[in-house]
């Protein structure tokens, strides 16, 4: 029979590919990825279809953080901060970053509009919790960034209404040059329930990692969880929020730790057949009954 002839890809095809492998991109890789496909489509401007797309998404899932023209700090690229297709909103500095999202820069900075803040009311419990997390971040993440934004309610002029902040946590170390990169991302939203005077925390963490010295490892762990605090002062919700985050993720990262500190003695095992080919289990309490330097020669019939 003659072979068949594999059908070639259209454009539309070739895009879908070229964003799958853009969006797979490990931790801090996306631009070593992005110069490959660039050189196997060999199509300009069908790559930068594809990057164009591509790069915000895996942008906003990854939170990287990108330091202000102004140098005055870090602005995170989040959904929760995005104001435009290239605006992202810096609560702590109420300045709002222009960003090239495939050069992964910031180009402009302006001052964030009125209308994109939060009311004094809200701002002071914002205000309050990311001093919290700021301090929470400086003695657990060597090289994390953190932000505070106002989910909803951001209008509230005093108390009696329900509003929601969100914490946002964003840490990575890039080492290509020992072949792994690593990040860790949280998103705690807290819901103040005025009402019940209660505060409702509930929080994803996300943690990547690529290790590919002579091979190609990686980790994609997810964990969630949920707590909950009285409303109290400004001051007094801070804290108690901080240390409620704090407690769920060192009890986290503890837990993983733990977790692959006994792959060998477990996971591992339990990747090998239970039963040989020969459905008989092995005999490890009495393996001097096997010699292979035995069975050799009794085959060959050495030494009679």
């Amino acid at each position: 029979m003659a072979d068949e002839e594999e059908a070639e890809l259209n454009e539309t095809q070739k895009k879908e590919i070229a964003k799958w492998f853009l969006l797979n991109s490990p931790p801090g890789e996306i631009q070593y990825v992005a110069k490959d496909v660039k050189a196997i489509l060999d199509d300009d401007e069908l790559y930068q279809e594809a990057a164009s797309e591509s790069f915000p998404l895996y942008n906003k899932s990854h939170m990287i953080s990108l330091e202000l023209l102004d140098r005055s700090g870090d602005v995170i690229i989040t959904s929760f901060g995005e104001l435009g297709k290239n605006e992202f909103l810096d609560p702590r500095t109420a300045q709002v970053a222009i960003i090239d999202h495939v050069k992964q820069v910031c180009t402009e900075v302006r001052p964030a509009m009125d209308e994109e803040l939060p009311s004094p009311y809200i701002e002071e419990f914002r205000c309050a919790l990311d001093a919290e997390i700021l301090k929470y971040i400086s003695e657990a993440y060597p090289k994390g960034v953190c932000s505070v934004y106002c989910g909803s309610g951001k209008d509230v002029e005093g108390p009696g209404s329900d509003f929601e902040l969100v914490v946002v946590i964003s840490a990575a170390r890039h080492s290509p040059q020992n072949f792994c990169n690593g990040s860790w991302r949280s998103v705690w939203n807290i819901e103040f329930k005025d009402d019940i005077q209660l505060v409702e925390l509930s929080g994803k963490l996300l943690v990547g990692a690529h290790y590919f010295e002579e091979g190609n490892v990686q980790l994609d762990a997810k964990h969630e969880c949920k707590d909950s605090t009285i409303i109290q002062s400004a001051e007094d919700c801070a804290i108690s929020v901080a240390s409620i985050i704090r407690h769920h993720e060192t009890e986290y990262l503890a837990s993983l730790e733990a977790s692959y500190s006994n792959l060998p003695d477990t996971t591992f095992k339990d990747l090998r057949r239970k039963l040989p080919v020969t459905r008989t289990l092995f005999p490890w309490h009495n393996t001097m009954q096997f010699s292979l330097t035995r069975d050799i020669s009794k085959e060959l019939g050495i030494g009679k």
